[in-house]
Formats: structure tokens, sequence, C-alpha cells
């Protein structure tokens, strides 16, 4: 794996952006003031979560396109008893599940934008904001350069082809070309689980509405500071993507790391992982050289911004959230 910095960033802005002005851009006084203040209370607050940090030139902005909560049997390798116990012992235990937050990642360095993952887009739980999460930052999706989807599961690339459509018609889109192969194949999918058959659906519905689809082979530079890295085990094809200049680094992981099971455990799965024997061997070889550098990680499910480092604490690896925002 390529090398990473123990420092990995050096500013970052504050997190979260309301969806508009709370009092409508004007002043509000007394009985006004207070009646607004109580509808406030009562009605939900439509947020856009945003985090920005700086890796040399690049800037770096956490989007989400939602959450989605995954029952405790969906980890073999532990009972659903045993997964939902540790998610209670770490206060994240929700009534249906593992909460599954689904970030995407925006890569810019004042010329191109590059975009890595495109979301669920409502084929999963509660997603579908990633379009609103880039109208924050003024964007629209024809303005993104590139797409990297780390693999070709649903909720890594459901966004692309939302409505039928290449919604991101100016974007080159790179995509492992193990996933390609694998997620392409008639008889992969006719003999695969029913939960799989969304994802062989979108994959053919990506093929046919990106020609601009570049299927890559091994690790290899993007642009300059932005390279693949292989983490391959999840899915055949399975990806990270690393961001470096300057001497500082991030790397986002995909789905190498899941909440409340991991980095603790190696031996715990996701029920839509492919191979768990490869799975286990990349992660047992991927957090203790983490561990060891320091390094500065993105993770798809992780709570929002999914940033965070593994740790070796007494022996035990434990996901450490990054101290991120404020930094100089």
């Amino acid at each position: 794996m390529p090398q990473l910095s123990r420092r990995a960033f050096t500013s970052a802005l504050p997190l979260g952006l309301l969806g508009g002005s709370l009092f409508g851009g004007r002043m509000i006084g007394g009985a006004s003031a207070f009646a607004a203040t109580q509808d406030t209370a009562n009605a939900p607050v439509s947020v856009t979560p945003l985090a920005q940090i700086r890796i040399g030139r690049f800037t770096v902005t956490a989007l989400t396109d939602g959450y989605a909560d995954m029952p405790y049997g969906y980890f073999p390798g532990r009972t659903a008893a045993e997964v939902e116990q540790a998610a209670v012992a770490q206060f994240t235990a929700r009534p249906s599940g593992v909460r599954f937050l689904f970030n995407q990642y925006l890569v810019e360095d004042g010329e191109r934008r590059i975009l890595i993952d495109a979301g669920a887009a409502g084929s999963i739980g509660q997603t579908g904001q990633l379009p609103q999460a880039l109208a924050a930052l003024g964007l629209q999706r024809d303005q993104i350069d590139a797409v990297i989807v780390t693999h070709m599961h649903q909720d890594h690339m459901g966004g692309l082809i939302l409505g039928g459509k290449n919604n991101y018609p100016k974007a080159e889109l790179y995509i492992d070309r193990r996933d390609v192969t694998h997620w392409t194949d008639p008889a992969k999918r006719s003999g695969a689980p029913d939960y799989l058959q969304t994802s062989f659906k979108m994959a053919e519905e990506v093929v046919r509405l990106y020609p601009k689809l570049q299927a890559i082979d091994g690790e290899r530079e993007i642009v300059q500071g932005v390279s693949i890295v292989d983490l391959t085990g999840h899915t055949p094809g399975h990806i990270g993507v690393r961001v470096e200049d300057d001497g500082q680094s991030l790397i986002m992981v995909s789905d190498m790391i899941f909440p409340v099971v991991h980095p603790g455990a190696t031996d715990v799965f996701f029920l839509f992982e492919q191979d768990p024997a490869a799975a286990k061997a990349m992660r047992d070889r991927f957090f203790s050289r983490a561990a060891s550098e320091g390094a500065l990680i993105a993770a798809t499910h992780m709570p929002f911004p999914g940033l965070g480092r593994v740790v070796a604490d007494r022996g035990q690896m434990r996901w450490q959230v990054a101290d991120w925002a404020l930094q100089n």
C-alpha cells in the first residue's frame, strides 16, 4: 500500500450548512420572533451536512447521500445479538439495526472536480440527497469532471443512473475492470442472491449510459495527486482513492470499514461481501499498516463526515474520529 503521511490536513471549515436562511433574510422582533422560534422548534430542520479539509492544493469536501439502518443479522461472523450488544456498548444502537451513512467525497484543485462515488439515490433507506449536497456548494452534476466508483454495489453507483439517464454527462467515469467484468457477467448474475440483483441491473445501465467509462487496471494516477489504491476483497475490483499533496494525504477506503464491527475484528463481514476470505486478508494488512502510519482515512459508511484513523489500543484496533475541524 502507498506511503501515507501522519499529518493529513491543515485546515477545515465548520461542519453543517443550513439549507436556507433561518428567518428568510429579514429581522423579526417581539411576539413574531417568539412565534417563529416555536415554529422552527416544532418543524424538522433541513440540513445539508458538509465538511471540508485541505490536502495540500486540494479541497476535499465530505458530502452525504443519506443513510440506512442495516439489520443486526447482516454481519456474518457474529450473531445478530452480538452485533446489537456491540452497538449498545458504543451508544449507536437503533431499533432497526446499525446506522450506515452513505458518504461521498468531492476533490477539487481549482482545475478539476472529482467525485468519489455517487450514492444510493433512493435505492436503499433514506438516500437521494447528494444532488442537494452538491447544490449547497453551488454545483450541478454536469459540472463534475470525473467520477471514481470504488465498486459496483448499488449504494455507490445509484446516483449515476437515477431516472434511467446519465446524470454526470461531462464526467469521465473510472471503475476497476474486475468489477465491471463481474457485475456485467450474466452467469454471475443468474447465480447471485436476490439482494445483489439491483447491483447487477445498475451495472448494466452504467455501462450502457456512460460511453466515457474507463475500466482501469490496478493502481494508477487519475490526475497528479489523486491515485487508485487496490483494496480488493469486498468485491473483485474494490478500490480506494488516495489524495496526496505537499506531504499530506488522505485515503478514501470505501467499504473496508463498517461501523460497530470494524476495525476491532477482521473476521466480521457484511452481507454484501463477495469474498470474505479476501476481504479479511485485506483488512488484516490494511488496518495494521494504517495504525502504524497514523493514516487519515475517509470511510463511506462511518458517521459523517467519515474521517478518522485506525489506532492500536492495548493490542486492540479501534476507530478514532479525526479531530478535523478548525485545524491550523
